[in-house]
């Protein structure tokens, strides 16, 4: 049975286990509403929340693991004499899975019958012929061992979707039952029902930090092993970048880091007075009517994709600034350059400041305001001394949220600045980012195994150190102001 068919199975249990909690809850009260603890609804609920979420759980977790069990018997039936030279296990098991899939396609199309597909004593030119019927068609390299685990894994996940199902089926009638069956006039099915729903935001609260430890436990995972293969040394202090699939890679950082921050200085350079000035005046000087029109148009340009910019910096902004500033001055002579993906990178983030300033401005108490203006403050010196310190935190998570969007951007720095890794002071040459080099290493068949592979895994991580730092320095400048303030 298929997840989406099986999951609306168990919600239509849950929904008949509402209604038929809540009749029965009139049942056993006689029709009095008075001799129940609960309302009737809570009586239904309870009933469904067994019937549904132990079931629903059971079939996430079931998903989750199952590859992995799947994978990992099915490995271990390949032998080291039917990986070849040049390959790994891993690439196999991709070869296998793909074979899986072409097997459920010719079954599908009738090339293969069910049993035929499982039977791992099929001969691979008969079911290689099977398969190119329906346009499958496999590698020369594809061996007897890969066809015989391809039918296994294909047999496991069978078995494994017929477990699931008849485990996800017996947990939701069993709940169903357990629910109807201790509905009395003196249960607590509010309190049971409060229960469920505080655990559930409770988990739900828990995803967020378990989604974060897993992003940083994937990268710290495939970090070491690229530093196993690659030394760290070279790899931090290193200042050339020249990544070469057949060995004798050059993999320093310094070149992408440089580019990386060169791009960002330019971008916040340009958002950051553009966007907090529009918020002071929006806020402070701007009439209802112009506000009504100016900050939805400022907030357009975060609606518009990164693509669009990039194409914007590659066809006009690039060769206006080298046409009429970079060729003559001497600075060069190319349209991608860092000033051309800075430029525009900051209008890009610009609503990213203005409107959380603007926000956080308004939200600083009016009887400031008055005070100050009560003793003679003109509105300016208002701004300066009183409201600019009261918003400060919230001034300076909109600035680390837009430099966090600058660190992070890729369209823009590959179509505006181009991809050349190096280092220089010229902002009318092209440079590159790290965010472009993830992208590039991990495109195109490449093996995952590979130290230039693995660098993606090295590169994203030293982005994250890196935007935690700037959470520590922001957050510190935040406590000492606010200190100073209070």
């Amino acid at each position: 049975m298929s997840v989406p068919l099986l999951l609306l199975i168990v919600l239509a249990l849950g929904l008949a286990g509402f209604f038929a909690g809540r009749m029965r809850a009139l049942s056993v009260a006689g029709g009095d509403l008075r001799n129940l603890h609960s309302l009737p609804g809570f009586y239904g609920w309870s009933v469904a929340i067994l019937a549904s979420a132990p079931a629903i759980l059971v079939m996430v977790i079931w998903i989750a693991v199952q590859p992995i069990v799947i994978d990992r018997s099915v490995s271990a039936m390949i032998p080291e004499t039917a990986i070849s030279d040049g390959s790994t296990r891993d690439l196999v098991m991709a070869d296998v899975r793909r074979i899986a899939e072409g097997l459920d396609q010719a079954v599908a199309a009738g090339a293969l019958t069910p049993d035929g597909a499982s039977n791992i004593r099929a001969g691979l030119s008969d079911v290689r012929g099977r398969l190119a019927e329906v346009g499958v068609a496999l590698g020369a390299n594809v061996s007897s061992e890969s066809l015989r685990a391809a039918q296994s894994y294909r047999s496991g996940l069978a078995a494994g979707r017929l477990g699931m199902t008849a485990v996800v089926l017996a947990l939701a009638l069993g709940g169903l039952g357990y629910g109807l069956a201790r509905i009395t006039p003196r249960f607590r099915a509010r309190n049971t029902v409060e229960l469920a729903v505080r655990m559930g935001l409770i988990l739900c609260s828990m995803i967020a930090i378990a989604t974060t430890v897993g992003i940083v436990l994937s990268m710290v995972f495939e970090t070491v092993n690229f530093f196993g293969q690659y030394p760290w040394q070279d790899f931090f202090f290193g200042i050339e970048w020249s990544p070469n699939f057949r060995g004798n890679s050059s993999l320093g950082v310094l070149p992408l880091l440089w580019g990386t921050m060169y791009v960002s200085a330019i971008a916040l350079s340009v958002a950051v007075p553009v966007g907090l000035f529009s918020a002071i005046y929006l806020s402070e000087y701007a009439g209802p009517k112009f506000r009504a029109v100016v900050k939805p148009a400022i907030e357009v340009l975060a609606g518009i994709p990164t693509i669009v910019y990039g194409l914007f910096a590659l066809i006009t902004v690039g060769p206006l600034l080298r046409d009429y500033i970079a060729q003559p001055l001497g600075l060069g002579d190319s349209g991608s350059s860092v000033m051309t993906a800075g430029l525009v990178m900051g209008v890009m983030i610009i609503p990213f400041v203005s409107s959380l300033s603007d926000d956080i401005i308004n939200a600083v108490p009016q009887s400031l305001r008055d005070g100050s203006l009560a003793l003679g403050a003109t509105n300016s010196e208002t701004i300066r001394q009183v409201i600019l310190p009261a918003a400060l935190p919230g001034i300076v998570g909109a600035v680390l949220l837009a430099a966090s969007r600058a660190i992070g951007e890729t369209m823009i720095v590959v179509l505006g600045a181009g991809a050349a890794a190096r280092m220089s002071l010229n902002p009318f040459e092209a440079m590159t980012t790290m965010t472009v080099k993830i992208v590039s290493q991990l495109t195109g068949d490449t093996d995952f195994a590979a130290p230039e592979t693995l660098v993606a895994f090295a590169l994203g991580l030293t982005l994250f150190v890196i935007t935690l730092a700037l959470n520590i320095v922001a957050l510190w400048i935040v406590r000492t102001y606010r200190e100073q303030y209070e």
